[in-house]
């Protein structure tokens, strides 16, 4: 167990994970869910961020109002998301108001009550946000590419859903969805701040109450519900605009892969991490050809996807792919070198422990670590893997990575793939 870092595990399999943080005086609380929307079937596509929107309506004892007003009131901050894998309900408040946060968090959770009214109200704010993420192109893209990497596996879906299944989906399905996810052996309540673990403890027993029930035992996520049967392919979206938008990319390792995790991390901040990586230097800095170029990596249980993202002029894609490609490829047969793979390694290190600088982050980092591990690693353990990764492991995970088919996606004025650049259309063969 990390330093710092004590677990409980109460009746019926609910985790409580604490980090006191010295030097602060706030509190940050986080109820994780172990679902997200790769828990939906097809019919009800959307249905984990549907209901995530939907708890805060209203609980037996509070209004939305209400839900609203008791955060507001002492500054704090209420809110939550919906991810592949996990959903999260957090507060962030002082740390005198530690069990205002617990009890308005776990009533919002275990007890929101989906009323027919309020799903009617929530479809036409879900339905706005996919119109919003319709108009913003990183944001379609985003979806886009993760389809063409993994198809209509629920991986490959997005996490808000289609217009279609908004508007189908019904008051009795979201119910449903709610009773039977949202189980305790399936959630962590994490907690960081200027707090103490057993009165954390005791705060979560009694705001949880008879939920507590039972002999079942934590459920950490470690694999995945279908396989994988089609292969990566070319997603073009024809949208109007000054620029044209690309994310191309490989399927990578799931987050359990611990012999390709942390070289894969020194890769990907190499290639596309920061002012110095290497697609950076090569197609903003010396050619100016966009203003935005970066790589990413996204973990599953039991799958990965590393990418590339670039935003230029529509006339300038083709040679953004081009060069892309290029670097890639040069990558993928000499690896990088003992000077990339050191400052790699030193701005990894630098983030991580500068992003550990509040609460919030804190609370994040063990409430995700218990959901997904159910382990911790300290801070200063995380920074000794980092540092024992050599250039030799980095060549070894790029030569298997980036010779793995690839798949894109593409934004922009394209009315058809035959319309696109010869190289973005050589990307998927």
């Amino acid at each position: 167990m990390a330093d710092g870092v004590r677990r409980t595990v109460l009746p019926g399999g609910l985790r409580v994970v604490t980090e006191f943080v010295p030097g602060v005086r706030s509190a940050s609380v986080g109820v994780w869910v172990g679902v997200g929307s790769r828990d939906e079937g097809r019919s009800v596509a959307g249905a984990a961020h549907f209901l995530e929107h939907l708890l805060f309506k209203s609980t037996p004892t509070r209004t939305a109002v209400d839900i609203a007003q008791s955060v507001d009131s002492v500054g704090g901050e209420l809110n939550a998301f919906t991810a592949k894998e996990h959903t999260c309900f957090y507060a962030h408040v002082l740390d005198e108001d530690l069990a205002l946060a617990v009890d308005v968090v776990a009533d919002v959770v275990l007890r929101g009550r989906c009323a027919g009214s309020d799903v009617e109200v929530e479809r036409g704010v879900v339905l706005e946000e996919i119109a919003m993420r319709d108009d913003d192109p990183e944001d379609l893209l985003g979806d886009a590419f993760l389809t063409a990497m993994f198809g209509d596996h629920p991986v490959g879906r997005p996490v808000i859903g289609t217009v279609e299944s908004i508007e189908a989906m019904t008051r009795s399905q979201l119910h449903s969805f709610h009773v039977r996810r949202y189980q305790p052996y399936r959630m962590v309540v994490a907690v960081a701040g200027n707090i103490e673990h057993e009165h954390v403890v005791e705060l979560v027993r009694t705001a949880f109450g008879g939920h507590l029930e039972g002999d079942r035992l934590p459920a950490p996520r470690r694999e995945g519900t279908a396989r994988l049967r089609t292969a990566p392919t070319l997603a073009v979206l024809d949208r109007d605009g000054e620029q044209a938008h690309l994310s191309l990319g490989v399927r990578a390792f799931g987050r359990h892969d611990e012999q390709h995790r942390w070289a894969l991390s020194v890769l990907n901040n190499a290639l596309g991490g920061g002012l110095s990586s290497r697609l950076f230097q090569e197609i903003r800095e010396s050619r100016g050809l966009a203003y935005s170029v970066y790589t990413g990596v996204d973990t599953y249980a039991d799958t990965g996807v590393f990418s590339v993202y670039a935003g230029c002029q529509p006339e300038n894609l083709g040679e953004v792919t081009e060069l892309t490609l290029r670097v890639l490829a040069d990558v993928a047969a000499n690896g990088i070198t003992e000077d990339e793979c050191r400052r790699s390694k030193g701005a990894l290190r630098g983030s991580l422990v500068l992003g550990l600088e509040d609460s919030g982050a804190r609370m994040t980092r063990i409430g995700r670590s218990e959901l997904s591990y159910g382990d911790h690693r300290s801070v200063t353990e995380t920074l000794q893997r980092i540092d024992a990764v050599t250039v030799d492991e980095v060549r070894a995970v790029a030569a298997v990575l980036l010779n793995r088919p690839m798949g894109a996606a593409v934004v922009g004025p394209y009315a058809r793939k035959r319309d696109l650049p010869r190289a973005v259309r050589s990307i998927v063969r």
